[in-house]
């Protein structure tokens, strides 16, 4: 009950600091109406004289809610316009449909989960080579590392363009990307936990004269499930900024990226933000979903 409330405090604090910001970032906006509908704006002390105040200057058409919490171009777009955005692109709209945020979500979560899977498996198989290998250990790895200080930003029209050229299109591409996001965090994290049993527990494996496969398999992967497990939530959502990514460069038509790049060629600010939350709800989705599969996993081996 604690915790539910402390989260609720911070949410709460959040939004206030939300509708605060919209006021400074939109009042130019708001003043630019007033003057074309034909108003009149007043210096401030003629309006402070006249009962004004500075709420009056921003009100639109009598109502309370001062107008920079609704404009239709706004800066920075209040709370309730983004979750009313996302209510009427998901619940509202048939999930065929291309102004939907399922189905560009799901065009997004598609090579997500493609690229996830890929960049898994790979990161897996170098850890695993890594731990077991020392040249591999000095070569590879150092590799690894140097890779993860390309911008993705820079790498992914270069990924597009390359493989495009031999005829490679689609989802692929984007899963690419996103498998190029998601390996590095796995390798890191299984190397960790291959390499967590301490000295004890391997001395005792050859005692029983146990083979490198056995202690592989009787140690060191279990072992190593904390560490894979906490590596996968940083993949699955560095997996899902690379498939958003791999949207921008290729003009997109389709995708959580295609949203926001629609948004910023017509200054839709309202549905730039509403595709952000779309995806911050999906990856969290997302990693809540290996959460679960972490902790039963985990009571399964007798690890929770």
């Amino acid at each position: 009950m604690r915790s539910a409330l402390a989260v609720l405090t911070v949410v709460a604090a959040l939004v206030a600091f939300w509708y605060a910001a919209c006021v400074p970032m939109n009042i130019r906006g708001t003043l630019v109406e007033v003057e074309r509908a034909g108003a009149q704006v007043v210096p401030p002390g003629a309006a402070q004289r006249r009962g004004m105040g500075a709420w009056g200057l921003i009100a639109r058409n009598g109502f309370a809610v001062p107008a920079t919490w609704a404009q239709e171009r706004p800066r920075l777009p209040a709370p309730h316009q983004v979750a009313v955005e996302l209510w009427n692109t998901t619940a509202m709209k048939k999930i065929t449909s291309k102004r939907s945020l399922v189905f560009h979500g799901w065009v997004t979560l598609s090579a997500t989960l493609l690229g996830f899977v890929i960049g898994t498996g790979l990161g897996i198989l170098l850890a695993v080579g890594i731990v077991h290998s020392r040249v591999m250990d000095m070569s590879v790895m150092p590799w690894a590392i140097v890779s993860q200080t390309i911008p993705i930003i820079a790498l992914a029209p270069m990924i597009i363009v390359v493989m495009y050229s031999v005829g490679v299109q689609g989802i692929v591409p984007k899963a690419v990307i996103s498998a190029y996001l998601s390996f590095f965090p796995v390798v890191v994290g299984m190397v960790k936990g291959l390499r967590s049993p301490d000295a004890m527990q391997l001395d005792l494996l050859r005692t029983y004269n146990a083979s490198n496969a056995q202690g592989f398999w009787k140690l060191r992967l279990p072992a190593s499930m904390p560490y894979l497990f906490a590596s996968l939530k940083i993949g699955i959502a560095a997996s899902l900024v690379g498939a958003i990514v791999g949207e921008l460069p290729t003009g997109a038509v389709a995708g959580l990226g295609a949203r926001l790049l629609a948004g910023s060629y017509y200054g839709q600010t309202v549905q730039i933000w509403s595709a952000l939350f779309a995806a911050a709800i999906l990856a969290a989705a997302l990693v809540g979903l290996l959460g679960l599969i972490e902790r039963v996993t985990l009571r399964r081996m007798g690890m929770a």
